[in-house]
């Protein structure tokens, strides 16, 4: 049985994800021990990989093979109901979350709400990086004022207001007023590769 009749749009996840790792067909066929031309005519559907190289496919793509084939999702939408969010420690010292995405095989982004009471805070300033390497996080302010303080640097931010950072610098976001506020955050993983 090929890869393909699992899943007959396996070539453009596999391109989708070697470019979402920035990596160059060569990167992939290093990592993979899969052949460029022959990844090449997977990502066009020139070709129908057997298990065994799809395997190794998913094997450079740091997927299993049941995660490149999407075997073990249970469709193309997934919806998380507002009473199924996952729940973070909390509150921890004012600070409470909780995960709004579904748990997925090879998610590579997450998106979180958190709430800080007031004059709460996310970390510690001395605290290390806690995401991954290459990791990038985007918050937007729901409700209050924030501050987020990022690799010595201080933002502050108001209602509405949105902030890109590299995440895996040191940082943590703070409450500074007298009212709960609340921000919205996507957790990208890293995908820079030294």
């Amino acid at each position: 049985m090929s890869a393909t009749a699992a899943n007959g749009s396996l070539g453009p996840r596999v391109k989708a994800l070697r470019e979402a790792m920035d990596l160059s067909l060569r990167d992939l066929a290093e990592r993979s021990g899969v052949s460029a031309p022959m990844l090449s005519q997977v990502e066009r559907g020139e070709t129908s990989p057997t298990l065994q190289v799809a395997k190794r496919i998913a094997t450079g793509l740091e997927l299993r093979l049941s995660q490149l084939l999407r075997l073990d999702e249970e469709g193309a939408v997934t919806v998380v109901r507002a009473g199924e969010r996952r729940q973070g420690p909390g509150p921890v010292d004012g600070h409470s979350y909780e995960i709004l995405t579904p748990p997925l095989p090879g998610q590579r982004a997450e998106l979180s709400r958190h709430t800080l009471a007031p004059r709460a805070v996310t970390g510690g300033p001395g605290d290390p990086p806690r995401h991954e390497p290459g990791s990038r996080e985007t918050a937007l302010v729901e409700r209050g004022t924030v501050v987020l303080h990022c690799d010595g640097q201080r933002h502050e931010l108001l209602d509405g207001d949105c902030v890109t950072f590299d995440a895996d610098l040191n940082h943590h976001f703070e409450n500074p007023g007298p009212e709960e506020a609340v921000l919205l955050a996507v957790l990208s993983a890293g995908l820079r590769r030294s």
